[in-house]
């Protein structure tokens, strides 16, 4: 599968509703300054996988992070199209969004977590990762497909990273909730927010937004835009999984790198554009 030619783009899924990512700074170089969207512009344009970037309004400059599959030229490169109105840095571990085969929603050999449950009048749904819902048609609560929950009705991928499944089966449970929180609507994120995440590997894990209007480059061609980035961890499985500050759901999980032991950093589509986009409301 698609999943198996890039193993960075897939994320894990995980089951529900519902740490530090280390770096070593690699330098700013002292080329001629740009502003950071000319520069952002021209790091895009180098297509590099294993790269993330995004404007840092506090400093005025572009910080560019790069995995370990990065190679040093691919880094001279990147300073040298983000000239010295950006700040590359390494990232522990590899970019890659967060599929895996195990325990939570299940969609073939895949498994994802359900981000928070949603409706349209009478029809309910759960919306996931767009990345989840490409690789399957049809969702069950178990690996061995005993259970189904229904189809994938909807899916935007890449470029955005959502997609939505629809509840066929009524002896499958619904909640508004993510865990023990009730939910209460959506809120829109910003740096420094206290913010936690829930997903079928890894379970509840907080941590801090460190950026806005991400772009990911996970390879392959699946380039993510619009991204929230945290310094949460993340493992396979969690792909899916929502973002959330106290009852209040802000995303859901794209990819990120690292793991749950040493620390990562974890990215996340906006989840207000997915109610949009397909007409659903949490509840």
């Amino acid at each position: 599968m698609r999943a198996q030619r890039h193993p960075l783009r897939r994320p894990r899924l995980f089951v529900s509703l519902l740490s530090l990512f280390a770096v070593t700074a690699l330098g700013v170089p002292d080329a001629g300054a740009a502003p950071p969207a000319r520069a952002a512009s021209a790091v895009a344009s180098l297509d590099v996988a294993g790269t993330a970037w995004f404007a840092d309004p506090a400093t005025g400059t572009l910080r560019i992070h790069a995995d370990a599959t990065v190679t040093d030229a691919d880094l001279a490169k990147l300073r040298r199209a983000g000239g010295s109105s950006a700040a590359v840095e390494r990232l522990d571990g590899r970019l890659r969004t967060l599929l895996s085969g195990g325990d939570g929603i299940y969609g073939g050999p895949w498994r994802c977590s359900a981000g928070v449950n949603v409706q349209s009048g009478s029809t309910y749904y759960f919306v996931t990762s767009g990345h989840c819902t490409e690789v399957a048609s049809t969702w069950y609560t178990d690996a061995a497909g005993s259970t189904v929950i229904g189809p994938t009705v909807a899916t935007s991928f890449p470029g955005n990273d959502f997609g939505v499944v629809r509840y066929s089966n009524a002896a499958v449970p619904r909640p508004g909730t993510i865990g023990a929180v009730d939910v209460t609507g959506v809120t829109t994120p910003y740096v420094g927010q206290s913010v936690c995440r829930r997903g079928a590997a890894t379970g509840v894990r907080c941590g801090r937004v460190t950026g806005l209007n991400a772009t990911v480059n996970y390879g392959g061609g699946d380039v993510v835009s619009g991204l929230i980035q945290t310094n949460i961890c993340a493992e396979g499985g969690d792909s899916g999984g929502p973002l959330y500050a106290g009852d209040k759901v802000i995303g859901i999980l794209s990819g990120g790198s690292g793991d749950c032991t040493s620390g990562g950093t974890t990215y996340y589509q906006p989840i207000q554009e997915a109610l949009n986009a397909y007409g659903v409301s949490v509840y």
